[in-house]
Order: structure tokens, then sequence, then C-alpha cells
């Protein structure tokens, strides 16, 4: 058997001898039962994690989290070389090290406790690369009335617009409103409401706020309502409109085609449902409202209005 020494000229002064490593391995796989193997070195503890409201750090600084999946690699050491996801505990099993905690680690860190941990008794000078496949620990949810709603990866400070605009951008069944939910470990769940027409508008660029890992973004969709046109106009029938844009009585007439010339416009009718599932009957002189002397009333979802005919 060669020495430690022979050893190390034949393969660049970094490996120990194959068959040292191979046993290890199969310690590492020896089912239960078999004799304990040393206990592995502890890796270097986790940084805390960045603080709330901090908009994400770069790329490069991205701090392991649950889901993400790892390239790992050891030069000239294949098989040491391993595609692990982190566990949902924030861990990850490795050949020869066992368990190791990653959470909050960034890619730097991490492969300076490889290289740490596997120099102690497995590999001389290893070189360690880790490659991040997947970052799934970097997610923010839209949901409700945007073009592509679903589950998205940020990989970088992002900004509620660039989000939404990943998300295929707001459809016109978003209402006046949208809301960005947040879990604040200390503090528990936020709620931040954000104005559409100040943000898209106005630009008010203090409502683009910083999107965090683990945000539900959720535009509330515009339900349709519909009211029905009925008698004296041209063109009869039920007439939809969003629940957050009502209609007026004199704008459901005119989407009905407007009154035709029998129209008995002084005494127009509304049949509503009450709170009490009763019906009301509401009359309404049309010509005054026409005139300004009288208010235009909103309808609600569910109204009959009822153009009367006239008989002279």
């Amino acid at each position: 058997m060669r020495t430690r020494s022979e050893s190390s000229t034949l393969s660049g002064n970094r490996l120990l001898p194959a068959v040292l490593i191979l046993a290890a391995l199969a310690m590492a796989a020896a089912p239960a039962g078999a004799p304990p193997r040393q206990e592995p070195p502890r890796p270097q503890a986790a940084p805390p994690p960045v603080a709330p409201g901090d908009p994400g750090p770069v790329v490069s600084e991205h701090r392991l989290g649950p889901e993400d999946l790892l390239e790992i690699s050891v030069f000239e050491v294949p098989q040491l070389n391993r595609t692990v996801r982190v566990s949902e505990g924030g861990t990850v099993s490795l050949p020869l090290l066992g368990e190791m905690a990653v959470r909050g680690l960034t890619v730097t860190q991490l492969e300076t406790s490889l290289r740490e941990a596997l120099s102690r008794g497995y590999v001389e000078d290893p070189q360690v690369s880790v490659f991040i496949k997947e970052y799934r620990s970097r997610k923010v949810s839209v949901i409700g009335a945007v073009g592509a709603p679903g589950v998205y990866e940020i990989l970088g400070p992002r900004t509620l617009l660039e989000v939404l605009s990943q998300a295929g951008g707001l459809t016109e069944r978003s209402v006046g409103k949208l809301y960005i939910l947040r879990n604040l470990k200390d503090a528990g769940d936020q709620r931040i409401a954000v104005n559409v027409a100040d943000l898209m508008e106005s630009r008010d660029q203090s409502l683009n706020v910083a999107i965090e890992p683990g945000d539900i973004i959720s535009v509330p969709i515009d339900r349709p309502a519909y009211v029905y046109v009925d008698g004296a106009v041209r063109t009869p029938g039920r007439i939809e409109q969003l629940s957050s844009r009502p209609l007026s009585l004199l704008h459901a007439i005119a989407r009905a085609g407007g009154p035709t010339d029998r129209a008995d416009l002084r005494n127009v009718q509304i049949l509503r449902k009450g709170g009490d599932g009763e019906q009301v009957l509401l009359e309404v002189n049309l010509k005054k409202v026409r005139k300004g002397e009288d208010p235009d009333p909103p309808l609600r979802d569910g109204d009959i209005v009822v153009v009367r005919e006239t008989f002279f």
C-alpha cells in the first residue's frame, strides 16, 4: 500500500488514496447495525437571516433555503459530486459528511464549509464548487386578476411593478386596489393595500414597494353585475357591468338603445330585491333626471328597469 506522500504525488497533492475514499463512502452507505462512523464535523453556523423589509440580496448573495436545488462538485473526486435539494428543515445529505445545515448560507459560505469539512481526513486541499440549479426558496405568489397567475422565483431585488409585469400585468377584471400579504415572523401577518390608479397612473413610487420572498400579491377579481331593462326601449334585455363600476339609470337605458317614441319617461320603474328578500318598487321621473332636477339613481346587481309605454 502506498504511503500518504506517494498517493499525494500521484493525485496532484489533493486526494487521499482511492481505497480510503471508497472505504469511507462504503461506511457512509452502511445499513443500520453497522459500526458507527466518526461524527462528521459541524459546518459553520448560519449567518443571521435577512431583516424583514430588506428588498433582498443580489443573486450571488442568495441565502439558501428549503427546496433550492444545489449541484455540488468536488474537483477530481467524482464520487462526491451530488445534485441535492434542500429539505424543509434547511439541510442536505452528502457522502462522508451526512446531514449538513445550509439554510441561510450563501454559495460562497457553503463552499467554504464543505472545503473545511472534507479536508478533515477525507480529501487533501479539496476544490469545491456549488451551483444553484433552481431557486425555490425565493418565491412569490401572484393570484387574481392578472394575465398569468402563479408562483414566481425572484433571483434578486424586485418591485411590485416588476413582479406584476412578470405575471402578465393586470386584466380588465381587476378592481381599484390590490393587496400584498406578508408574513412577519415576529409580528404576524401584514396586509399592504395599494391603490392601482395611484400606482399606475399617478406614478406614486412610494407604492411600488419592494417584494420579499414568500409574499402573496392578491389582485381581487371584479365580478360581473347584471341589470335588466324591459319595456319601451329599443333593445330590451340583460346588461352586464363590473361591480366596481355600477350603472346609473340613464346609462342603463342608453345601453338598451334608448327609449322608444311611446316611452313614458315620467314613470320609469325600478324593481329591486330588499334586504329581507321582498321586492321593492322605485318610481323615477326620467324627464327630471335628464334636466338635472332629480339625481340619476345608481342601479344594483339584479335590478329590473321597466320603461312603461304611454297611451297618449
